[in-house]
């Protein structure tokens, strides 16, 4: 973990400078386009003369896009995080090299072509593609590849947003599938050194500062409800728009290649409904966060930008999902704004981002945190948990999965969301061994003691023991089973035969430590023994009793009882006092 450790500080470095190139890239693009100038400022496509030439950009972004994906690399196609989720739970967290210089590029001329995404997918992408790479040129197991890959990712985001707790929040919800130190440390370090790289380059204010609003009282958390169920719908009918995009474009008579290039044009269109739709709008964003944007104004901005967003997202281009969540968001928490008290389009505009985040992405804390690193807003972290939560409760009953695990799922890889301690790891192998077992002394011969067994009475395994009843080497089913079916052994004393337990298992462990001793030495049983006393066997414990366990927990979670009703309480009370608490009847 510490070579790990080390080895995330360098990419956390890298990612911020990764991230920066690519919003400078995005910021040539849009100038060369929009402006036919050369210029690294990062600037909206909103504010060009054009005019209805402006149609024509995002086709022709989608045409290089398309080009790209066909003679470079498939890869670069998507969102970013998905093909991550793809590269950890398929591709056991390889990356092709080539990916962390196409990746960038398809995106800065996606989004400098007025394509409605966000900058941060494809940066966790090319950060998760630097650290895939540099694990994969050190000698790692494939679990060590993924941190370095997720914390490229997340340093990434980290840099991009100037968000280090909500990167790391964002790796465990949604890339690491797991919360140790072996991971989470390394993610953690190169997290915050991107964020501290990112000061120096970008700055280290919040990207959308607004003012600090006061504590929520009932009516404005009863509003954040109501925002948080109107985001959860929202987020429903935005996932299931971009898959249905995606599938309509699977059925087109055209190679792929020309499918980001349709989009494009639908995004053009959009563009000429809603010049602030285009590009990753991040001055658009900071007005709905002030509540500066005209309801009517946010309204058109609200459908034009979820439609072109689902079509050319849809369309396989390249290109992040968080940015257009935000104005999204955003935009219909001001609108929202017109019918739910306070009526501040600023407040309400911040709590629907991070609800529409918590929602489509089903990372409710994620968002939360997000939005409340994004405005430094402190006061509003109460109306951010209730509103996120209550988005995360619609979605989990109206989408299977979300929009970010729905394209992996696609591939036949379930991606499991819901992460508890594992129940192996709650019940003590005393609680599932076998207390019942036979030992064999070392002085019996083999033929003797294969003629006392038959396959319907073989034990799991039998410890052998000395004079003193102490084990000194333990036979398992396998070997005796061996035996059974052979010759080998005649003539000798189950003493000569058996070998000294190469692993034990303790009863006060969990029993998720003895099933890996299996698992490692591919043994179907364990002997048990005394912590004291390692000669001493107490139980045996095999593959049927790690099954057994599952079992326990499933009866103790399915179960349901009742120990105590009011009627019994009030009368073991009156029973209690009228006796002077003396005794309790049964």
């Amino acid at each position: 973990m510490v070579f790990v450790g080390a080895v995330a500080v360098g990419i956390g470095a890298a990612g911020a400078l990764i991230a920066a190139a690519l919003l400078y890239l995005i910021g040539f693009f849009t100038n060369l386009f929009y402006y036919g100038r050369v210029s690294f400022q990062f600037v909206s496509p909103s504010g060009t003369q054009l005019g209805d030439f402006a149609l024509l950009v995002p086709l022709f972004g989608g045409i290089v896009v398309g080009v790209l994906a066909k003679y470079g690399s498939e890869r670069i196609r998507g969102h970013g995080i998905p093909e991550a989720l793809e590269s950890i739970l398929i591709n056991k967290s390889r990356i092709e090299p080539k990916v962390t210089v196409l990746k960038p590029i398809a995106t800065a001329v996606s989004i400098g072509s007025g394509g409605p995404f966000g900058a941060e997918g494809p940066i966790i992408m090319t950060g998760g593609s630097f650290g895939s790479v540099l694990g994969q040129m050190l000698k790692l197991s494939s679990s060590e590849r993924k941190t370095l890959l997720v914390s490229g990712a997340a340093a990434g985001m980290a840099a991009t947003f100037n968000t280090p707790v909500a990167a790391v929040l964002l790796a465990v919800e949604l890339l690491l599938f797991e919360w140790k130190p072996r991971s989470l440390i390394p993610v953690g370090l190169a997290s915050v050194t991107a964020t501290v790289f990112r000061w120096s380059i970008l700055g280290s204010g919040p990207l959308f500062p607004v003012p600090i609003s006061p504590l929520p009282d009932l009516t404005t958390m009863a509003s954040a409800a109501v925002v948080g169920l109107i985001a959860g719908l929202a987020s429903t009918i935005l996932t299931f728009a971009v898959y249905a995009s995606e599938d309509a474009f699977k059925k087109l008579p055209i190679h792929w290649m020309w499918w980001p290039a349709i989009g494009g044009l639908v995004v053009g269109l959009g563009g000429l409904l809603a010049p602030r739709a285009l590009g990753v709008g991040y001055d658009t964003i900071g007005l709905l966060l002030l509540g500066n944007l005209a309801v009517g104004a946010a309204s058109v901005l609200l459908v034009v930008k979820g439609i072109i967003w689902s079509v050319s997202l849809g369309s396989g281009t390249s290109g992040g999902v968080l940015a257009p969540l935000l104005m999204i968001g955003g935009a219909l928490g001001a609108v929202e704004a017109l019918f739910l008290p306070p009526g501040s389009a600023s407040l309400l505009a911040t709590v629907s981002m991070g609800a529409m985040l918590g929602g489509v992405m089903r990372s409710p804390f994620t968002g939360v945190v997000f939005t409340l690193e994004l405005t430094r807003n402190v006061n509003v972290l109460p109306l951010l948990l209730v509103a996120a939560i209550v988005a995360d409760f619609v979605t989990v009953f109206t989408m299977k999965r979300s929009i970010l695990t729905e394209k992996v799922a696609r591939q036949g890889v379930h991606v499991s969301r819901e992460y508890e301690v594992d129940v192996l790891e709650q019940i003590p192998v005393s609680r599932v061994m076998h207390r019942e077992f036979e030992k064999v002394e070392r002085t019996t011969p083999v033929d003797v003691f294969l003629s006392m067994l038959t396959p319907e009475t073989l034990g799991d395994g039998y410890p052998v023991v000395g004079d003193d009843g102490k084990m000194i080497d333990y036979l398992s089913r396998a070997e005796i089973t061996k035996l059974m079916k052979g010759s080998q052994g005649l003539g000798l004393t189950v003493g000569e035969l058996a070998a000294h337990p190469k692993v034990i298992a303790y009863p006060d462990e969990p029993t998720k430590a003895a099933v890996d001793r299996l698992a490692e030495t591919d043994a179907e049983s364990l002997p048990v023994v005394d912590p004291d006393d390692i000669s001493e066997v107490v139980g045996i414990f095999s593959r049927d009793d790690a099954f057994r366990a599952r079992v326990i927990w499933f009866k103790e979670e399915r179960s349901l009882e009742r120990h105590l009703s009011v009627a019994s309480w009030l009368s073991r009370f009156m029973h209690g006092s009228s006796k002077g608490g003396a005794g309790e009847r049964s």
